[in-house]
């Protein structure tokens, strides 16, 4: 159905970069959401009341809780949408983030209201009364919510949005929540067991998982996390295919919310190259950058020696013994600063976070080696973090 109403309302369905794309899919999915959260509440809550069941009954509120969390992802992808203002000149994309955020603080708060309704019930047990119209309710909303789950988690792939796959993952522990009140229904009614508070328990306990779990993935884009792989993996095939481009780095992304990117690299150009055709050259590259990915690039300048035969060969030796000694570190930026009395030799090098050698360790190592290629030569060596996964 889904996939149906997105053909339908949803126009170039398929540029999930776009943010007014991204902002139809969520309000559509968001909305799908409520109305169906609403028509389950109903239902458990009835339920629950013939039953006599507090496992039910909490159930149904979960839905309802539910509805309100599909309110404001709709809400959020809504107000993300929204055009940059004088406040905010990198758009309001982040709000897509901050309300998956608040749909995990609602999971968090209903998993503990239902753990103390729970031992109450452990406490003060109470018969449940069978009726196949409860278990009926409960068998059609464990297949709601098996449908919800799947479409929300394909969307969530489809557009990579944290915000729908927490309520992706709201769906599935829902599914097991009312799968885990049908047993303790079912078992009460054929084995008189009372198991119905340690059922909510365990419900209580799937919720706060799935709150877990969806707090994390929201608070990530928020504090700052690195750019996918494959973006990664598209800027530089886009920036090294052009022919004057010689290799790239110290890639840095900012992520101002889905399909709002702030990009900043240095390409490596020749020294002796024209400037205006340089020039000329990295503005088709930003250009196409903010075409192809949606990102707002900007590209720095470094020009190389190619020509200079020493440069060449030091460049060379110095990427040997890097690379015996510490093949994950790459390095740029390399040149010779010749003076009467001493030479030196100016690089930097890229060192992933948690590295197992420490930064003194490995310029210290650096330049050791490099005095004994010759004893004139001084390293000037400029540590750099690695950003991401793929940086060079």
């Amino acid at each position: 159905m889904i996939s149906l109403l997105a053909r339908i309302f949803i126009k170039n369905g398929e540029d999930i970069s776009s943010p007014r794309v991204r902002q139809a899919y969520g309000i559509l999915c968001g909305t799908m959401g409520i109305v169906l959260n609403i028509l389950l509440f109903i239902g458990k809550f009835l339920a629950g009341i013939i039953s006599n069941s507090i496992a039910v009954t909490a159930d149904a509120f979960n839905n309802l809780s539910d509805a309100g969390s599909s309110l404001i992802t709709l809400i959020g992808f809504k107000m993300a949408g929204q055009k940059p203002d004088p406040d905010h000149p990198f758009g309001h994309g982040r709000i897509e983030y901050l309300s998956g955020l608040l749909v995990s603080v609602a999971i968090l708060i209903m998993a503990f209201e239902l753990a103390r309704s729970s031992i109450g019930k452990i406490i003060h047990p109470q018969p449940i009364d069978f009726s196949p119209v409860t278990i009926i309710i409960l068998v059609v909303s464990i297949g709601v919510k098996i449908y919800m789950f799947l479409y929300n988690k394909s969307i969530s792939q489809k557009i990579d949005s944290a915000a729908m796959n927490a309520t992706a993952m709201d769906s599935l522990s829902d599914t097991m929540a009312t799968t885990v009140v049908l047993i303790a229904t079912l078992a009460g009614a054929f084995t008189g067991l009372k198991i119905d508070g340690y059922c909510g328990i365990l419900v209580a306990l799937f919720i706060f998982y799935a709150g877990y779990c969806a707090a994390k993935e929201t608070i990530s884009p928020l504090l700052g996390q690195p750019p996918h792989p494959e973006f990664v993996k598209n800027v530089e095939t886009i920036v090294m295919s052009y022919e004057y481009v010689l290799g790239i780095h110290d890639m840095i992304v900012h992520d101002y919310g889905p399909g709002r990117v702030m990009l900043s690299l240095h390409a490596e150009v020749p020294a002796d190259g024209d400037i205006l055709t340089l020039h000329d050259m990295i503005d088709n590259i930003e250009h196409r950058l903010h075409d192809e990915l949606h990102c707002d690039a900007v590209i720095h300048m470094d020009p190389v020696l190619t020509a200079d035969e020493q440069t060449n060969s030091l460049k060379s030796q110095i990427g040997d013994i890097l690379s015996a000694a510490y093949p994950e570190i790459r390095f740029h930026d390399f040149r010779i600063v010749k003076g009467p009395t001493h030479t030196n030799i100016i690089f930097d090098i890229v060192v992933p976070f948690h590295y197992k050698n420490s930064d003194d360790e490995i310029t210290n190592y650096l330049k050791r080696e490099i005095h004994r290629i010759d004893e004139s030569y001084i390293a000037v060596i400029q540590v750099d973090k690695a950003y991401n996964a793929n940086a060079l």
